[in-house]
């Protein structure tokens, strides 16, 4: 089994404007399909560092003096970096969401496919798993997470039938989820609310809004000037975030403006907006919602 085939490979690369002896960044390795590509740009003193806090990735780490992995989530970026006594960086790439691996392996309890135990946890060793989510939050905390994260208009009933069923017994596997939940869950479009269900419980579990908002500031402040942003977004809260801090520096509201109207803005905008071309979605299916976009820090 394949463990991760990596969306928009060459654009995202090329995004990076690789100097052969920069140092880079991959904040989520995976299968490595990005980084040995980043790694095929570099000279003999370029460097790149790579970031994945789920174990599984450390199988597909790369045996070269030029490269390091670091098991640890990317919301540490700069803290570790420092660590090992780097303070700047030409280029970041980030490519968020679940990994094909993590969705292929049934018992992580990512994938609609399967019945699984509630996990969902992108780092194994994490205390705040699915289940937890479904069983131990009261009911306006899961109705925050299916409207905020699911996007789930009925995310409130949602909320109510859970909790009126764990009453009776825990909600411990992902088969027994879709029954409590089953009169929300038409045939028609069942898959679809099952895949905004469960990508409402991941973001919770694992803290991809926090996580995503902590990255994004921290990139800003580790690029040199002229060092490349290059992040791929699967759903359109991360994208929107994205989009936001590369344009202004802010994840909402207006930045202040001076008397004739102008703000500072912290990047330059390299590319519109990148999506895969149909032949790559044929492909490989997961790359239908990927969304690039690359920034260069001025």
């Amino acid at each position: 089994m394949e463990y991760h085939n990596p969306v928009l490979l060459k654009e995202t690369v090329d995004g990076l404007n690789i100097k052969p002896d920069g140092v880079y960044v991959d904040v989520t390795f995976g299968g490595g399909g990005h980084s040995r590509e980043i790694m095929s740009r570099l000279g003999e003193k370029g460097r790149l560092f790579a970031f994945d806090q789920d174990e599984d990735a450390l199988q597909n780490a790369i045996e070269d003096d030029r490269f390091l992995l670091i098991n640890e989530n990317f919301r540490n970026i700069k803290r570790f970096l420092r660590f090992h006594g780097i303070k700047e960086v030409d280029g970041i790439l980030g490519d968020f969401g679940v990994s094909s691996h993590q969705f292929d392996v049934a018992e992580r309890g990512f994938s609609t496919r399967f019945d699984a135990e509630l996990d969902m946890r992108m780092n194994r060793r994490g205390d705040l798993s699915a289940f937890h989510v479904v069983n131990e939050y009261d009911e306006q905390d899961l109705k925050r997470v299916f409207v905020q994260y699911g996007e789930l208009k009925n995310g409130g009933a949602m909320a109510n039938v859970i909790v009126a069923a764990r009453k009776d017994k825990q909600i411990r596997n992902t088969e027994h989820l879709k029954q409590v939940l089953s009169k929300f869950l038409p045939a028609h479009k069942s898959n679809k609310i099952l895949a905004q269900i469960y990508q409402a419980i991941r973001i919770e579990v694992n803290q991809e809004i926090e996580v995503l908002k902590e990255f994004l500031e921290q990139s800003l402040e580790i690029l040199k000037p002229g060092g490349r942003l290059s992040v791929i977004s699967y759903h359109s809260l991360e994208d929107r975030l994205v989009k936001r801090y590369m344009r202004n520096g802010m994840f909402e509201g207006e930045p202040e403006r001076d008397m004739f109207g102008r703000f500072e803005v912290p990047f330059k905008i390299i590319e519109k907006l990148i999506v895969p071309t149909e032949e790559e979605i044929a492909i490989n299916n997961r790359a239908r919602s990927a969304k690039l976009r690359v920034a260069e820090k001025l």
